[in-house]
């Protein structure tokens, strides 16, 4: 059965609103809010017909139907309208790149700031990266009693996370004030800059706390150690954690293993060399199962005409797919530009 101009519309109508809403979506809100000129039975046997095809799914007892990673694919290569940036977030994407970066880690780290920064998904660049991190910003995250992760991000993307045993008395108000702390005191301190004066002060302010702040030292010491090779960059990792998807606590889990696991997301990305343009891998696509639920839409960026890296969005399924490929379409042409005149302006 191919999918004929009814079909369409309300695949599209689906995929349309289960992206804005993450709700699942029933006949009576598509014949209400998309005016396809027919009514719900009509839709509700169009929406049959999908499910039977294996574009949308109904998940769990709910009435209404979700899209399948099938029919995110066929939205993608059939449906999706090309959607153009405002002025205005042109502007905003160029500006992060006004202040005079000197350093080509400065650049790629920008990049995924803002990435993120426009669409709420997490910035993915891939690179070669060479040296220790520093420390950028540290969450400590209540999980039950007696128990909290510790989440760290060093200034090259990496992200390292923990689970430690906390004493039960401990509330997320607490852990909250922990962060603050060790956030004001450790940011931008590499590992040699750890000195005993330091951990004194934060002891001092901290000092019923001293058992939580010692867990949380060594996630930190761990994540500063050098790191050689190909390098991950990350943007925005908290950003994608608003999304919906990840209210249940296991799936904040499986994204933060996800992503420590910088081989994987190096090997999908790589793929995009082969391609020309925008490329979208879309759950089951990225073969690794903790990946299923996820998507990602890449694109490489050049220097004398050769790809030398790339960058990309990393997003639930329900992501916005237009949205996504027009701000890496935009991203991509631009840090093209932007790493050209600054390897220009180093040789000289």
């Amino acid at each position: 059965m191919t999918l004929d101009a009814r079909k369409k519309n309300v695949l599209l109508a689906i995929i349309q609103d289960y992206i804005a809403t993450a709700e699942p979506v029933g006949s009576r809100t598509i014949a209400r809010k998309y005016k396809l000129g027919v009514s719900p039975a009509t839709i509700r046997n169009e929406m049959a017909d999908l499910e039977e095809m294996g574009y949308i799914e109904q998940p769990h007892t709910s009435a209404g139907r979700v899209p399948s990673n099938r029919g995110y694919r066929y939205y993608v290569d059939h449906l999706m309208q090309r959607e153009e940036l405002s002025v205005e977030e042109e502007q905003l994407l160029l500006s992060g790149y006004l202040t005079k970066m000197q350093e080509v880690a400065q650049v790629l780290r920008r990049t995924g700031q803002l990435l993120s920064h426009i669409t709420s998904y997490t910035g993915v660049i891939l690179t070669t990266c060479y040296g220790q991190g520093k420390f950028k910003h540290i969450q400590l995250i209540h999980m039950s009693a007696g128990q909290a992760m510790v989440v760290v991000v060093t200034d090259t993307g990496a992200v390292h996370h923990r689970i430690i045993e906390i004493p039960e008395s401990i509330c997320p108000a607490d852990l909250e004030t922990i962060s603050a702390v060790l956030n004001q005191k450790m940011h931008g301190k590499s590992i040699e800059n750890i000195r005993l004066t330091l951990i004194k002060e934060i002891y001092f302010e901290l000092a019923k706390q001293k058992h939580v702040i010692d867990l949380a030292m060594d996630v930190i010491r761990d994540s500063l150690s050098v790191e050689t090779g190909e390098k991950i960059y990350l943007g925005g990792i908290f950003n994608i954690l608003n999304q919906p998807e990840f209210n249940n606590i296991e799936k904040v889990k499986t994204l933060l293993s996800l992503l420590e696991h910088e081989n994987e997301i190096a090997n999908i990305m790589t793929d995009v060399f082969r391609n020309e343009g925008v490329t979208v891998r879309i759950g089951e696509e990225m073969v690794d199962d903790r990946m299923k639920e996820y998507s990602m839409v890449m694109g490489s960026y050049h220097m004398e005409g050769k790809p030398v890296g790339a960058i990309g969005l990393l997003g639930p399924t329900r992501m916005d797919y237009a949205r996504a490929f027009a701000v890496v379409e935009y991203m991509t042409r631009n840090l093209s530009l932007v790493m050209e005149r600054l390897l220009r302006w180093r040789g000289k």
